[in-house]
């Protein structure tokens, strides 16, 4: 054989028995394994906005005199799906002084707007405290999605009022 045909033969098996070395994985002798859990906790939790009721002017004269007064106003609720709630309206602060209803309305002096908070628009039931009680139940939360209920409210007519700026507060709470 000449010698340039044994370089050859030589360089063609040398160059992948390289590769092949240098590609062999390492021998292992033995291996371990370890599992763990990954956990996590979703915890029932809400959110809880309201808009201001206005009723406006109220006519104890002429239009009010045998019609009430009506409003709607809104409570908003946002909480973890699959959480229980129910809402509740406060009695507000001078439920003392309402006359044929739960709630008042107090402007300067002694002077009082008796109203109501309704859970309907058939102005049944009273909205107010307390499951079992008269707290609005709104269905279970389907997602996590803002909600908005309406509040109905209504002055009853023929009250005698003073002349005179009225305002209550009433507190709404979510429970779950």
């Amino acid at each position: 054989m000449n010698v340039k045909r044994l370089v050859k033969h030589i360089c063609l098996w040398s160059v992948p028995a390289v590769a092949l070395a240098l590609e062999a994985p390492a021998a292992h002798a033995a291996t371990a394994v370890s599992n763990f859990t990954v956990s996590a906790a979703v915890t029932a939790t809400c959110s809880i906005s309201t808009v201001n009721m206005n009723f406006g002017n109220y006519d104890p004269i002429t239009t009010h005199a045998t019609t009430p007064l009506d409003v709607n106003g809104s409570v908003t609720i946002a909480c973890t799906r699959g959480t229980n709630t129910w809402i509740d309206l406060s009695p507000g602060s001078n439920s003392a002084n309402a006359v044929g209803t739960t709630r008042a309305m107090a402007a300067a002096g002694p002077n009082y707007l008796s109203y109501e908070l309704y859970q309907d628009n058939t102005f049944t039931p009273v909205w107010g405290v307390g499951n079992p009680g008269n707290a609005f139940v709104p269905p279970v939360a389907p997602s996590r999605a803002p909600r908005t209920f309406t509040i109905y409210g209504r002055i009853p007519a023929g009250q005698d009022s003073a002349v005179g700026n009225y305002s209550d507060t009433v507190t709404a709470t979510v429970n779950f």
